[in-house]
């Protein structure tokens, strides 16, 4: 009977292992995604700041790493009317 309790025993700690660790990754994915909204919405508003310095178009596309028509649809969603 030692042997069935030990790994009744053992079974338990692991299935409690394993809900405790999906609930911190499921901690972690939840901060990562903010961080990542965080970083793109800095980024948008980083577009709009630069546009409306007075930089090149082509410029912000090349820095940014984002299409022509993103740069655009972000630049019209901040009161830019891009060029």
């Amino acid at each position: 009977m030692g042997q069935l309790d030990d790994a009744a025993k053992a079974f338990r700690a692991a299935d409690t292992a394993l809900t405790r660790v999906k609930e911190q990754a499921a901690q972690r994915i939840e901060a990562a995604r903010k961080a990542r909204m965080d970083a793109r919405a800095a980024l948008h508003a980083a577009i709009v700041a630069e546009a409306r310095a007075g930089a090149p178009q082509v410029d912000i596309i090349r820095r940014s790493g984002y299409s022509r028509d993103r740069v655009r649809t972000i630049l019209r969603a901040g009161g830019v009317e891009p060029e």
